[in-house]
């Protein structure tokens, strides 16, 4: 029946990216804001699929946490669905992501045109650069930006080493992070075309003041912070 599920979802995702990239395309001309806005819809639009098709529903907490003012956002990445669920409840988002993502058809034609952070992973140094840059800019255009400490989705219950890239870039634009810890890559995991119907629990934790703080003890006080409510949170029932 999870099979089953799957493929629905799957055909969901074929009906619906194809429409809301060609509607980004066609409103290229739009502000960054609004025409980010098509993209959270997006978003919204399959996440709440997966909700209806495959059971996949979630609660939150910690929404109390959630500031007014422009953060870093720094999350466990071991699913999709934090991915496309973020901007349910914040701000307009840029995600940090590889160029290579926006040679994906129609999704990465729809994602270039919503202002992600970009970065070349062959420019070494200079890729920090590119990032402090892009990110003053999209800090004054609006936006919060989200960073995976962990560079890539990681299957639940294992862990990898939390990169300093994040907390670099808090520390250098001078803002704080926003944690965020939950339990999607039980229900919805990496490479699996499977999902289980159950319940994904997210937290949003305090924000994190970044002023004169080292960046590598800062991301170990993160990935403490995130890997402690991960443990806590367990598999969904």
């Amino acid at each position: 029946m999870s099979t089953i599920r799957a493929l629905l979802f799957f055909g969901w995702q074929l009906l619906v990216t194809p429409i809301y990239a060609a509607v980004m395309l066609a409103t290229f001309w739009l502000p960054r804001i609004p025409r980010h806005r098509i993209a959270a819809h997006w978003c919204r639009a399959v996440a709440y699929g997966a909700r209806w098709i495959c059971g996949i529903r979630w609660r939150v907490e910690g929404l109390e946490n959630i500031p007014s003012t422009p953060h870093v956002v720094m999350a466990k990445h071991s699913s999709t669905w934090e991915t496309l669920t973020l901007g349910i409840y914040l701000p307009p988002l840029a995600f940090v992501a590889k160029k290579e993502l926006l040679r994906v058809p129609f999704f990465g034609w729809g994602f270039a045109l919503a202002s992600p952070i970009t970065i070349d992973r062959k420019a070494g140094r200079d890729a920090m650069e590119q990032i402090a840059d892009q990110g003053r800019e999209r800090f004054a255009q609006g936006f919060w930006i989200v960073v995976y400490p962990e560079g890539t989705r990681i299957r639940a219950g294992t862990r990898s080493k939390y990169k300093t890239g994040g907390a670099r870039l808090a520390v250098k634009l001078g803002v704080p992070v926003l944690p965020v810890a939950h339990n999607a890559g039980w229900l919805w995991p990496k490479g699996v075309l499977g999902k289980r119907a159950g319940e994904i629990t997210m937290v949003f934790g305090k924000p994190i003041p970044t002023l004169g703080r080292d960046p590598g003890e800062l991301t170990a006080e993160i990935e403490q912070w995130i890997e402690n409510e991960v443990a806590r949170l367990g598999a969904p029932a």
